[in-house]
Formats: C-alpha cells, sequence, structure tokens
C-alpha cells in the first residue's frame, strides 16, 4: 500500500477516520506554527485546512524506501500557502509527521489556523 499518498488523499478529503488510522500509536509529531503539538492537534489542524480550502494539491513528492516528503499547495480564497511534510513508514502506519508551513502565507491566507 502507498501510505503516503493513502494519507494525503485521507486528509485532504477530511476522512479524520482514515488519518487516524494510518497513525502509529506513539507517532511523533513536529511542526514550526506557533502552537503545541502532537496526533490530535494534526489531525484537528489537517481537518480546518481541509475544510476551509478551496482546494489542496501535491506539487512535489519524493519517495523513500522509508517514507515520502511531499510538497503541498493550500489554496485559501484569497490567496496559497505551501507546507512541505516529511513522514516516516514503518509496518503500513505513520511513525513521524514533520511539517514545515510558510508562516507568513499560512497566518495570511488562514486566519486563525492554530488558535484554539
Amino acid at each position: 500500500m502507498d501510505v503516503a499518498g493513502f494519507w494525503t488523499r485521507s486528509w485532504v478529503n477530511d476522512d479524520r477516520l482514515a488519518v487516524r488510522k494510518l497513525l502509529a500509536p506513539d507517532v511523533e509529531v513536529e511542526w514550526n506554527l506557533d502552537a503545541a503539538v502532537d496526533d490530535e492537534e494534526l489531525v484537528r489542524i489537517l481537518h480546518k485546512i481541509a475544510v476551509f480550502a478551496d482546494s489542496v494539491s501535491v506539487v512535489a513528492r519524493t519517495p523513500a524506501d522509508d517514507g515520502a516528503a511531499l510538497v503541498y499547495d493550500l489554496v485559501a480564497p484569497f490567496g496559497t500557502a505551501r507546507m512541505i511534510e516529511f513522514l516516516a513508514v514503518a509496518d503500513g502506519r505513520i511513525t513521524e509527521v514533520r511539517q514545515v508551513y510558510d508562516v507568513t502565507a499560512t497566518d495570511r491566507f488562514f486566519p486563525g489556523l492554530y488558535e484554539q
């Protein structure tokens, strides 16, 4: 199974159940947003992006034996933000998620994204 591809399709289509099933119980999550992150917060933010964005597209994908690196364009009503994601995969589950957002564009085009 293409775990990275299924992951992307799941969160972009706001299938939170599928997203949760793909995350290993001890998944490590990091990002550069100004908010604490764990697996629950990750799922919450991806849900908010999926429902707010006009579209989310993968503009680049670099597969590896143990995961993938993905570059996304997050198109909002007034502009586009970019996010890069690094996934580590073992035994069909995602064990690490590292996200790097264009924070200036994210704050501008996805206001309040990571506020509670």
